[in-house]
Formats: C-alpha cells, structure tokens, sequence
C-alpha cells in the first residue's frame, strides 16, 4: 500500500491495483493488471499484485506482478490516466517495490528468486543483484529469502533483513552486497526507513525451534538495536509523522495473523492493540 501527496492511496490486490480517495474513503477504480496471472485467489502464493511503489513526483505507480510459476514482472502505471505504460521482466514473487530518491530506478525484490532486480525508470533495461546472505541452497523451500526492503537515505544503498540475525546492504550502482549482524533472530518481513536513518524490521515469529518470537527491530544508522516484543505474528510497519510511534499490521503473508494492528510507543516500549478489518497487511500514515 502507498499514499500520494494528494491524498489517494493504492493497494496491491489479485486482479489489479485498487485506487482510493482517503478524504472520502471511496474507491475509485480498480486499475487491472496488464498481464496475465491466472483466476484470482487468495493465499501467499496467489498471482496478481505484491509489492508497490509510487515514483517521487507521484506520476507513476510501480507495482510487482506475481505470476504462478514463473518469474515476475514489474508494471508501471500512470496515475493520472490509469493505464499501463510499461512492463518489465524481474525476479520470482515480487514481495517488495522500492524507488530510488531521484526517482530514476526501480528496485524489485524477487523472493523466490534470491534477488534484487534494478529497473531503469526510463524502460532502457534492467539488472539483477544477488541477494542471499545465506546462499541459494533450498531453492523454492528455503526459508532464507529476502522479502521486503527500504532504500537507506544517506546513500540510496538497499536494506534487506533476514532472520534477525542478517543484514544485506546492497549497492544498486555496483551490484555489491555486503552483510551486517542483526539481534532479534525471528523470522523477518516488513520494513520501513525513518527520514533520519532508523531502520524498522518486523519480526513475524519463529520458523524453527530456535527462533526468538515476534517482534519490531528499530535499528540505528550505527547500528545499534532495540528490539520490542509483540507476542502475535505481524507483517508490515509505517512510521507516525513525529517518528515516536510505529504501526504494524497484524495481517500476515503466511497463514496466522489476526484483525488489528499494534501501535508501538518508541520511547517507553508500551504496546496497544487496535481492532481493525479482516487481516490487514499494509499500512501508511494520513
């Protein structure tokens, strides 16, 4: 989910990108995807939208494509008419859409395909990064893949968490990665970056015996942590405008979840539950 200056926000769903005014709270169209996913369904390996993005002047929506089976694609979308421009072959199961500060490049994380895929904004090509601090072994049944990622502000470089144990630090000009320890050791989803560097990581709970349970990592551009408890699986987070509380939905990708977000305070730690609609995954800040 993304939100425009101007008050209309999209969301990522099986048959195309859904475009609501905030002020009215009212759909205003469904834009279909251009390409061809298969009957819309549900689950985490459903066809159709994942990750979303909206270039800096708000004129072009980014969106990744899932297709069955295959590898991804990237569409891109003008916001004024509505209509597809363009489409751009990326990595397997799209979790994540990011866009460059100058809005001249597209970051498309493929899942399944260990992946960054770094998109000219002009549509004169394309170039894949390797992003697996854990190698590639498992292939499709590895847990060890990357998800979502956010674009570091001081430098334009990618952060990629994995496990609360890894960070992959990707340089979108060189191709290089480089790897940096991370403390929460949960199984690691949603991501935002605060304007003065603070890294926010959702933890969605264990995946093996050893794992730590669920939990929100705010990470320090030093790298220091801070690691706050949640007790529920969660998916995504966004940042209050004063940067003192974050909000993570309790919807989850994988099966589980609940209906509701949790606020975080950042300053004391205190927790509170708020109820909302059916296992919402996204969230932005009005």
């Amino acid at each position: 989910m993304v939100l425009g200056a101007d008050g209309r926000a999209w969301a990522s769903t099986a048959e195309g990108v859904a475009e609501v005014d905030t002020r009215t709270r009212s759909l205003l169209r469904t834009i279909a995807h251009r390409t061809a996913t298969g009957p819309a369904e549900t689950g985490e390996y459903r066809g159709g939208g994942m990750g979303l993005a909206l270039s800096p002047d708000g004129s072009r929506l980014y969106v990744g494509v899932n297709i069955p089976g295959k590898n991804g694609v990237l569409e891109v979308i003008d916001t004024a008419s509505g209509q597809v421009t363009g489409v751009a072959p990326v990595g397997r199961r799209p979790f994540d859409v990011d866009v460059s500060a100058d809005g001249r490049e597209v970051y498309a994380t493929g899942h399944d395909s260990f992946d960054v895929t770094v998109v000219a904004a002009d549509g004169l090509g394309t170039r894949r990064i390797e992003a697996a601090p854990y190698g590639t072994k498992g292939g499709l049944g590895s847990w060890l893949k990357p998800h979502y990622a956010a674009v570091r502000p001081s430098d334009g470089k990618l952060l990629l968490p994995f496990e609360g144990e890894r960070l992959a630090v990707v340089d979108p000009a060189t191709g290089q990665v480089s790897v940096e320890p991370m403390t929460a050791n949960t199984h690691q989803h949603g991501v935002t970056v605060a304007p003065d560097g603070r890294l926010l990581v959702v933890g969605s709970g264990p995946i093996t015996g050893d794992d730590a349970g669920p939990s929100l990592t705010v990470r320090q551009p030093d790298g220091r942590e801070r690691v706050y408890p949640l007790g529920l699986p969660h998916e995504n987070v966004a940042l209050s405008r004063d940067g003192r509380t974050a909000y993570v939905t309790g919807g989850f990708t994988r099966d589980g979840g609940w209906d509701g977000i949790t606020l975080v305070d950042l300053d004391s730690g205190a927790t509170h539950r708020l109820e909302t609609g059916h296992r919402p995954l996204g969230v932005a800040v009005l």
